[in-house]
């Protein structure tokens, strides 16, 4: 893909933007908020050494949210032109004059947005041709085919790029926008023996091309996965420990994000209501947020509110420090934004355990137990933290893999999971918004025959 050819600049979407609030003011409204954005994409997948797809996309829009008082509408489009800007604010001004009154929405405090911009080094175009992202799928999906002869199929593998930019205004006088790129390269195949068919994946995104994995690696190491698991077992019904795969064990972060947004606490649909200062994890877990990482996945200047993000500890020695809040759920709980409107930003999760333990320190401190490496179904109790997942993983004995295992239930309590958090490894993904090691849960009752 080639340097991105936008149709605007930065500074043209930051006139739109006001423009849209020139607009929304002259039709009555006593505050609003607009953004302008911009993408610009590239996918392709090839299967068992043949181009499957070629994709491209290109998108623009345009949001726009009014205040009449305390009543508010909210209209979109993908019409950049300016007759439509123009319908899309008035019909988002008639929603609102339509619209209930409530005393909690509004715009964020003028004093919490975002004075200073640093550049997060967020945008990095790949300048791939079709050609070569083909030839790098195929790459991944050989490296990933020739580790055993026992696979023998392919969901194939895909390599995509994309660029983005976008401005956000509010009436507050705030106007302000960033460039960011993605860019991902994954791959998944399918083993087969005489007993069984197995499939596993693995990817790697970034947002520079230069910070991806290499082809080859991506696509060996979904071959070596999918080989591993071939010859699954069944597990008697047992309690012991539990080992998340770093991969799994950032779904275990989003939990607690979960549990601790301002949206399920207000709604009271949280296991973690009024945990504010309690001790809701291990004494060992400890995990900050850093919004201004350079090139980090969720890092992020100011939120969709404009609001500055500021690093901070949400987990310090077990004890919950935050909340995750934006200006209306703050509100509706009595207290003041977090700079999350729109999510978190980097939570990184600091390794703990005996020492600084890898992977295989983490197997040895479990002894005997159970490695998950898979996870099925959806199965959690936001309301009372009951948890229950089907999954795949490994037999872990002497803290040594002894065989793969399948067909199984894990179920516990998130409430106690998290303070059953024994070690943390320093097998760090940088995958996502949740930057974590495996974790290792001291009890779970694994589900079998």
């Amino acid at each position: 893909m080639s340097e991105p050819r936008f149709t605007y600049s930065l500074d043209d979407l930051k006139q739109m933007s006001e423009e849209v609030l020139r607009l929304a003011k002259s039709n009555g409204a006593t505050a609003a908020e607009a953004e302008v954005s911009l993408g610009s994409g590239q996918n392709v997948s090839v299967r068992m050494g043949e181009t499957e797809n070629i994709e491209y996309n290109r998108d623009k829009g345009m949001s726009v949210t009014v205040y009449f008082g305390q009543r508010r509408g909210h209209a979109s489009t993908s019409d950049l032109a300016s007759n439509a800007l123009k319908d899309t604010v008035a019909a988002a001004c008639n929603i609102a004059r339509y619209t209930a009154e409530d005393p909690f929405c509004g715009l964020a405090e003028p004093s919490l947005m975002a004075k200073e911009i640093p550049d997060l080094d967020l945008h990095h175009a790949w300048n791939l041709t079709v050609e070569e992202a083909l030839e790098l799928a195929k790459e991944c999906e050989m490296a990933a085919r020739n580790v055993d002869s026992r696979i023998n199929n392919s969901e194939g593998a895909s390599v995509s790029a994309y660029d983005g930019m976008f401005a956000y205004a509010n009436t507050h006088g705030f106007n302000e926008g960033y460039a960011s790129s993605r860019h991902s390269i994954s791959c998944a195949v399918i083993a087969e023996d005489e007993e069984s068919m197995q499939r596993d994946y693995w990817y790697s995104n970034a947002r520079s091309p230069d910070d991806l994995q290499s082809a080859e690696s991506i696509g060996r190491i979904a071959g070596e996965r999918t080989v591993r698991r071939l010859g699954g077992r069944r597990l008697k019904t047992v309690q012991v420990p539990v080992l998340f795969e770093a991969p799994l064990a950032s779904g275990l972060i989003s939990n607690l994000v979960s549990a601790i947004s301002g949206g399920n606490l207000y709604r009271k649909s949280s296991f973690l209501l009024d945990t504010l200062g309690t001790q809701v994890m291990s004494p060992l877990v400890n995990i900050r947020e850093e919004p201004h990482l350079k090139r980090g996945l969720a890092s992020a200047p100011f939120d969709n509110e404009g609001v500055t993000t500021m690093q901070r500890d949400l987990i310090k020695d077990g004890v919950l420090q935050g909340y995750m809040l934006s200006s209306y759920s703050a509100r509706k709980l009595g207290m003041q934004t977090t700079g999350n409107a729109g999510g978190n930003h980097n939570l990184i999760v600091e390794p703990c355990g005996t020492g600084d333990l890898d992977f295989n320190g983490l197997l040895k401190t479990m002894g005997t137990g159970l490695l998950v490496t898979e996870l099925l179904g959806h199965g959690l109790n936001m309301v009372t933290g009951d948890y229950s997942r089907g999954a795949a993983g490994f037999w872990v004995e002497n803290g040594v893999i002894a065989y793969p295992v399948e067909e199984i239930t894990i179920a516990g309590n998130l409430r106690d999971m998290f303070q059953q958090i024994v070690a943390i490894g320093n097998d760090v993904l940088a995958q996502g918004s949740k930057q974590t090691g495996s974790i290792l849960i001291e009890r779970m009752t694994v589900a079998g025959e």
